[in-house]
């Protein structure tokens, strides 16, 4: 379960580094290619929200990998529950019923995250 765990980690580490990055990097008209939902927030609201993704995103892996203060990381789960469901709620309204879907695939993975690194499989 541990190395499933890990895996669980990686993946969706990748992923909120990566979309946060982009957040984060790209202007809000960019990002409206991509991300319709950016119109309806402001700059700063975007780049916040990408700068919570990365932190989410190197919260899953940093603490568990350097051992330092590695109960951060279902905390870090937590938070991405916070994020995904907040992303969710958005979709929703938005009526993008398929991205809802996805963000709650998301969230499926890190509450086993913080149950697993929380409980049994603790680092």
């Amino acid at each position: 379960m541990n190395v499933l765990l890990w895996v669980f980690q990686s993946l969706l580490a990748a992923a909120f580094v990566a979309v946060g990055g982009m957040k984060i990097v790209r202007s809000r008209a960019e990002l409206a290619e991509t991300f319709g939902w950016v119109a309806q927030f402001s700059d700063t609201s975007v780049k916040i929200i990408g700068l919570l993704d990365v932190l989410v995103g190197l919260g899953l892996i940093l603490p568990g990998a350097t051992d330092i203060a590695p109960v951060l990381v279902p905390w870090a789960a937590l938070g991405g529950v916070a994020l995904a469901g907040g992303g969710s709620v958005v979709h929703l309204r938005r009526s993008e019923t398929q991205l809802a879907a996805v963000n709650l695939v998301y969230i499926a993975l890190l509450v086993a995250i913080a149950w697993g690194r929380f409980g049994p499989f603790q680092f």
